[in-house]
């Protein structure tokens, strides 16, 4: 399954790795690949839209789905 999720406050190449780490430590991901220009993160894995979110917010950015 993979799921687009928008994400504010992104704003170099640091912030990307933290979005797709944060989201990586999350049990059932299977990959991330955020990108500050587009304001999104693509996730590949079976996880809730709840938890990559809250993930995403944990790590201090932004997200809607």
């Amino acid at each position: 399954m993979s799921t687009t999720l928008t994400v504010e406050g992104m704003s170099c190449g640091h912030c990307e790795q933290t979005v797709e780490e944060a989201i990586e430590a999350l049990a059932g991901v299977q990959g991330a690949e955020a990108d500050k220009d587009a304001e999104q993160v693509s996730v590949d894995g079976d996880v809730s839209t709840e938890q990559l979110i809250a993930a995403v917010e944990d790590a201090g950015y932004d997200a809607k789905a």
